[in-house]
This record gives structure tokens, C-alpha cells and sequence, in this order.
């Protein structure tokens, strides 16, 4: 199977290809484009530094050699694709914000895929019946556990926005468990995506947002590392869930495909 990721959002397309490739033996890559990876999360496959124009034009050259299309975010490639590979099978994947409470809005562009995922159970809400849930993978190679880095009692919290996010929440869940808490502001103090694990790895415990009820991409990861998260009910959670571990997902995603590309 020979699969283009087109786009990269919080790098869940170098992680599928990457483990696509690793697991199934498959050709599998991966195009973003530069002005939009801030934070470098593409690890595996390229990262253009151009305009959308010229983004666009490259993706749709590089897609003649695959057999599947998945489209990260970036929906309104989809119509591109469709106009100049109209056989070729196309999934269009969701991560968050590009589709939360915004199905209705977007109509015009996930009624063009052949298939639509997203990646957390809660966009599911306002969903068409056949939008399938595909659970976050992590890439536990990159992110592991690195004990003697780790400072008791300690807590971090991320803020993700960049205007006034509240933190009362975090501070909260701080006192209440006796921890010394760390607010880090990602668009102020950005922090590389290779550097992650080993920052994620010094804190005891990750406080997720509580603002959806859902683990975070970044909790996920906080968990493969060892870290114990603090979750939006207030649940503690010590273990990265199965689910959410990548032979676990490459596996439904490859059932996905067989059923789509031999639709």
C-alpha cells in the first residue's frame, strides 16, 4: 500500500507514516508545509518552504504515485484532489478546532471524502452516522519514560491559546494535590517536539485542559513518558491507554483502508 499524508496537525501524520512504514512495510509519506509546522513536529517525511499556491501544486504532483490520500486538517485540498484524481480513494482526518461545532459549516468539504476520521471521541458530536473515531497514537519511540529526570511533586500545565486561556483550573488541581506547578505558555515559550519528551520527563504530573472532555495529544504523550496526568474530571490516569499506543492504531487504520480501497 502506498499512502500520502497531506499535511501534518500535532505531527499525528509522521507518526501514522511512520509506523505505517515500520509495521506494514508500506510506502508512506508525508508533505506539510513550513510556515505551519512552528513547532517541528514533522519527523517524518517533508516539510516545504513555499506558498500555499505552490504547496498545493506540489502535493498534487507528489500524489499521482499513491493509492490513498490523507488529508490532515487541510480540507480544502480535497477538492483539488478529487478535480484531478477523481478514483483515487481520499480520507479526510479532523483533529479539533478544524471541525469542532463546525460540521455544518464544512459540508462543503467532507462531502467530497471518500471516508472521514477524527481524532478525539468528542468531535463526533454534529457528525455524520459514518465519521469514525481513529484514537491519537503516540509515538512511543520518541516519547518513553526518563526516570531520573523526574522531580517529585511537580506539575505542568500548557497553555494553548493565545489570549487569555484560564489557568484557575490548573492552579486548583495544584493546591489541592500539594504540587508545585509550572505554567508554560507554548506561543510565548515555544518548545521544540524533539525537546518535548525530555521536558514532559522532569514533571511528576501533566494537568490536561479541562475545556473538552477528552486526553490531549500532548497528555498522551506526557503518559507514554511515564508522567501521570490530572484529566478534566480530575481523574488521575497513570497509564497510556492501549488504544492510543501506534501498533494499536495502525492496525484499525489498515482495516479502515482495506475496507475503503477495496470499496
Amino acid at each position: 500500500m502506498r499512502v500520502l499524508h497531506v499535511w501534518n496537525t500535532a505531527g499525528v501524520g509522521s507518526i501514522l507514516a511512520k509506523y505505517q512504514k515500520k509495521l506494514l512495510g508500506w510506502d508512506t509519506w508525508v508533505v506539510m508545509r513550513k510556515a505551519f509546522d512552528r513547532f517541528g513536529v514533522t519527523t517524518y517525511g517533508e516539510v516545504l518552504d513555499c506558498s500555499a499556491e505552490v504547496f498545493t501544486a506540489k502535493a498534487l504532483w507528489m500524489a499521482r504515485k499513491f493509492d490513498i490520500i490523507h488529508i490532515h486538517a487541510f480540507d480544502q485540498f480535497l477538492r483539488f484532489v478529487k478535480l484531478v484524481y477523481p478514483r483515487k480513494p481520499v480520507v479526510l482526518h479532523y483533529h479539533g478546532t478544524d471541525i469542532r461545532g463546525r460540521w455544518e459549516e464544512k459540508r462543503k468539504y467532507w462531502s467530497r471524502a471518500d471516508l472521514v476520521l477524527v481524532s478525539t471521541p468528542d468531535l463526533l458530536e454534529g457528525a455524520p452516522e459514518d465519521v469514525i473515531y481513529l484514537p491519537n497514537p503516540v509515538d512511543t519511540e520518541l516519547f518513553k519514560p526518563m526516570p531520573k529526570l523526574r522531580r517529585d511533586k511537580t506539575a505542568l500545565y500548557i497553555v494553548k491559546h493565545q489570549k487569555g486561556e484560564d489557568v484557575s483550573w490548573a492552579r486548583e488541581i495544584a493546591l489541592k494535590n500539594g504540587l508545585k506547578l509550572e505554567i508554560v505558555d507554548r506561543v510565548r515559550q515555544p518548545i521544540p517536539y524533539m525537546r518535548l519528551p525530555t521536558f514532559l520527563n522532569s514533571f511528576e504530573y501533566y494537568i490536561d485542559r479541562n475545556y473538552i472532555p477528552s486526553l490531549s495529544k500532548t497528555a498522551l504523550e506526557a503518559l507514554a513518558c511515564g508522567v501521570k496526568v490530572i484529566r478534566w474530571d480530575g481523574k488521575i490516569i497513570k497509564k497510556l491507554p492501549e488504544q492510543h499506543k501506534p501498533e494499536n492504531v495502525i492496525r484499525k487504520l489498515a482495516e479502515i483502508y482495506e475496507d475503503l480501497h477495496g470499496s
